[in-house]
C-alpha cells in the first residue's frame, strides 16, 4: 500500500500509483465533506447523494487506468458529461472546486511531484470541460468518445 510519504512506482498505471480505489475513496469522501459545507459550492450540489461519491470514485478509477466500471455500469463519457448539463458552473465555483480538491489531494495522495503535477493537470482539464458543458441546455452533446485516460504523460490520445 502506498502512503502519502512513500515513493511511487511509475512502472504501473496512474491508478495504482495514487493508491487504487481505497485511496480515491478516501480522497473523494474527504473532499465532499468540504464541498457540501462550502458556501460557494454547496448550491451546485443541492441534489447531492452518496451515490455521487461512488460515481466520482468509479470515474477517476477508469480515467487513471483502473477497471472500466464507469463505462460498464454508468454509461461512459456521455453519461458523465450529461450530469453537468445546465448547472451553470461559474469560473469562481470551478476554481474553488479545484482549490479544495488539490488541498485534499495533498493530504490524501502520495507526495510525488510528478503524480501531483499530473493529477493537477487532470483536475484543471476536467473542470474546464465540466464548466463548459454546464452552460449547455441541450442534451445533444455529440459523441465525446470514450472515457479519457490520464497517466504519467498526461492525457493519452
Amino acid at each position: 500500500m502506498t502512503t502519502p510519504d512513500s515513493p511511487v512506482d511509475r512502472t504501473g498505471t496512474f491508478y495504482e500509483a495514487v493508491g487504487g480505489s481505497d485511496a480515491l475513496r478516501r480522497l473523494i469522501d474527504s473532499f465532499y465533506e468540504q464541498v457540501l459545507v462550502d458556501p460557494l459550492l454547496a448550491p451546485v450540489f443541492v441534489h447531492f447523494t452518496r451515490a455521487h461519491v461512488d460515481h466520482v470514485v468509479v470515474w477517476l478509477t477508469e480515467v487513471f487506468g483502473g477497471p472500466a466500471e464507469y463505462t460498464a455500469r454508468l454509461g461512459g463519457h456521455q453519461a458523465l458529461l450529461s450530469q453537468h448539463l445546465d448547472l451553470r458552473i461559474t469560473e469562481e465555483q470551478r476554481a474553488r472546486w479545484v482549490e479544495l480538491m488539490l488541498a485534499t489531494a495533498v493530504k490524501e495522495l502520495p507526495a510525488d511531484a510528478l503524480l501531483r503535477q499530473r493529477f493537477t493537470e487532470y483536475i484543471e482539464w476536467g473542470t474546464r470541460i465540466a464548466m463548459s458543458v454546464s452552460h449547455q441546455e441541450s442534451s445533444d452533446l455529440g459523441d465525446p468518445g470514450p472515457v479519457p485516460h490520464w497517466g504519467w504523460d498526461g492525457l493519452a490520445r
